[in-house]
């Protein structure tokens, strides 16, 4: 019989932010930004759990920065703050049983839907500027790996993006029509932020109900 086992899991996030849109470089991962987060699961077996966060970051973005000719010659810039709240379903490709205390490893993968506040912006002369708080929903992707690293400790490394619905993060479809004029890039495609870092999390709990007598 097992004993002293663990479900539920509390813990924080940290790392780096990016963007990919119509201003900036497009490199997938290239975190700019630091990224704060705290993060609850709750292990439904030994290959799921269901996985509640917050994350904010400011998010930049500057198209010196970018190896497209066009954009870097263009020379615009932004500046925007996400604040993320996420509910998803996170699934161990490995047996990740927590009440057993030898060590374990296993990559993960993790999706849901998110919902997110940040500052609808329009850009003028190169420059952002804000025009209200506004708010969005954004589905999450993350890829990861896990090992716990004592007892009650859980330490894992992951790269998560989010495909939004706005065009508007970076200031490039105001949906304003007084600022039409104003639109750039290619206003069919969404914009896309990534989370990318470390989660450290403590786990307790009662035996689940997945742990065999």
């Amino acid at each position: 019989m097992a004993t002293n086992a663990q479900i539920h899991e509390v813990g924080v996030f940290l790392g780096g932010s990016n963007f990919i849109g119509d201003v900036g470089p497009t490199t997938y991962v290239a975190p700019n930004e630091p990224v704060f987060g705290l993060l609850y699961k709750w292990n439904k077996s030994a290959r799921h759990a269901y996985r509640f966060s917050y994350t904010q970051s400011k998010i930049v973005s500057n198209d010196l920065d970018s190896k497209e000719a066009g954009r870097n010659q263009r020379g615009y810039n932004f500046e925007n703050t996400i604040k993320e709240v996420s509910l998803g379903l996170e699934f161990n490709f490995f047996d990740f049983n927590l009440h057993n205390s030898s060590t374990k490893i296993t990559p993960y993968v993790h999706s849901g839907i998110s919902y997110f506040r940040y500052h609808a912006l329009y850009v003028l002369d190169g420059e952002s500027e804000k025009i209200e708080n506004t708010g969005s929903f954004s589905v999450p992707m993350t890829v990861g790996i896990k090992s716990n690293i004592t007892r009650n400790l859980i330490l894992a490394a992951e790269v998560g993006t989010r495909y939004t619905l706005t065009d508007n993060i970076d200031g490039s479809n105001p949906e304003n029509k007084n600022l039409e004029s104003l639109r750039f890039g290619n206003i069919n495609n969404n914009d896309w932020y990534v989370f990318s870092g470390v989660t450290l999390t403590y786990t307790f709990g009662n035996k689940p109900c997945y742990c065999a007598e």
